[in-house]
């Protein structure tokens, strides 16, 4: 590739040195209209956790670098986003399996979850950073409780994350100041990497008047929304029973699609009502699918290409690991362009490079960071991965893209690199533990699982 004269090899020189070279890597780049290519044998240079520049890896190589990564046989791909998850769920992976949404919320998961610590929950996220870290993901959003741990543990990890505290209106009035208090208090925290955002947890748990204020203080406070709605069809049909409104239609009357709001899963969406609802929008609206979800539960799947044409940027995410079973975003980006050929009935139709451009510049879109994430590009947070293209199951290369998308795995990131640090270098972890974290989480255990007790955070009637 050719580097801007702003950035040719003389002035780059001349700016040194700087903290983070790669070199000898192909570089993901995107263009207008939602292009991908990808630059061949290229250098990426960073400094104060910035992209400087993507130049040549000839160019690169004469730089004056505190640090440098030999990316030979990897592409350096933005990091990876996911858009929606409950990170402390992990201490319940594989806890309730092979059941109905019902019977997996009110008889395992919200019983299970009336008595979480802030142990448990410290330690879950902790595997949970790990795993992300590993599978090439820069950046989560989360949605849970106990959520200054959680805040506690990201900036200890590296990570960034888009964060809020969850509520339901059965806790009163005292559950959405909590989160209003958790947005303001943590909103740019751990040197910018935490953003903050209200987190109602869905229509059908938080009432009418709890969204309309919710909407009130977003707007007052510039904070992101972030809530479930319409996750399978059979809500939005028992929203229409009781309400005579669609959940989207329910979250539009409380003015929340007048500012920045990411709707999870909106896999039952009803697409002669709610369709009309996402193209009257006036805020920044988006959704987070999480396919692997859907297929376990024998939902519907998010519908991509009719959100397209609304406008509506899709970003890519797990869901928690208790319904998922992985915060694997590299099978989420697979599983969406396999997904969605199947239920379009179009093989044209969802392909690599659009799925490359979910899981990137749309996903950071998602989740409000669009302008500072989501590229390798001049000006772009320094948030990267480099995947490892050299094993018999990626050779040989003849799309990069196709490559990348459908025979890759998360397990070829070799490294993870957030605001110019790097978080794991060939496949080794440096800002956590999983061997005693996992020691002590499996101690826990037997409490955290026993049902006796009759509790329950909520009811799910959806």
């Amino acid at each position: 590739m050719t580097p801007s004269p702003a950035h040719g090899p003389a002035a780059l020189v001349a700016q040194g040195p700087f903290d983070l070279v790669v070199t000898g890597c192909a570089v993901l780049v995107h263009g207008p209209d939602e292009e991908v290519s990808f630059a061949e044998d290229a250098g990426v240079v960073v400094r104060d956790g910035v992209v400087v520049a993507v130049t040549t890896a000839a160019d690169a190589a004469a730089l004056d670098a505190a640090e440098r990564i030999d990316g030979r046989g990897t592409v350096a791909l933005p990091g990876l986003i996911n858009c929606h998850t409950h990170a402390p769920m992990v201490a319940l992976r594989g806890v309730a399996e092979d059941l109905p949404a019902d019977e997996w919320f009110n008889d395992w998961i919200w019983p299970i979850e009336s008595q979480l610590t802030d142990r448990v929950v410290e330690l879950g996220t902790r595997l949970a950073c790990a795993e992300m870290i590993r599978g090439g993901v820069t950046t989560f959003a989360d949605h849970y409780f106990a959520m200054d741990t959680v805040a506690a543990v990201t900036e200890e990890s590296g990570l960034r994350a888009v964060l809020g505290q969850a509520y339901f209106s059965s806790q009163g009035p005292e559950g959405r100041a909590a989160s209003l208090d958790f947005a303001l208090r943590w909103r740019g925290a751990a040197g910018g990497r935490i953003t903050t955002c209200l987190a109602p947890h869905a229509p059908y748990t938080v009432d009418p008047d709890d969204l309309a204020a919710t909407a009130e203080l977003a707007g007052e406070h510039g904070l992101l929304v972030h809530t479930h709605a319409a996750e399978d069809r059979a809500q939005t049909d028992n929203s229409l029973a009781r309400h005579g409104r669609t959940p989207l239609e329910i979250l539009e009357r409380a003015g929340l699609l007048d500012g920045d709001l990411l709707i999870a899963h909106a896999t039952g969406l009803d697409p002669a009502r709610d369709l009309p609802v996402l193209r009257r929008a006036t805020g920044r609206v988006a959704v987070a699918s999480a396919p692997r979800g859907y297929l376990k539960f024998g939902w519907d799947t998010t519908p991509v290409r009719a959100l397209r044409g609304a406008g509506i940027p899709v970003g890519l995410a797990t869901d928690g690991a208790a319904s998922n079973n992985t915060l694997d975003v590299w099978e989420s980006m697979t599983l969406t362009a396999l997904v969605q050929k199947y239920v379009e009935r179009d093989p044209s139709w969802l392909t690599a490079r659009q799925a490359l451009h979910h899981a990137t510049s749309q996903s950071a879109r998602a989740v409000g960071l669009g302008e500072r994430i989501g590229s390798i590009a001049a000006g772009r947070r320094a948030d990267l991965v480099l995947v490892d293209l050299t094993g018999p199951h990626t050779q040989p290369v003849h799309d990069l893209a196709a490559t990348l998308v459908h025979s890759a795995r998360s397990s070829d990131v070799r490294t993870t690199i957030v605001e110019g640090r790097v978080l794991m270098r060939d496949r080794r972890l440096l800002t956590l533990d999983v061997p005693s974290v996992v020691r002590e989480l499996t101690e826990l255990l037997p409490a955290l699982v026993d049902r006796s007790h009759g509790r329950r955070i909520q009811e799910y009637e959806a």
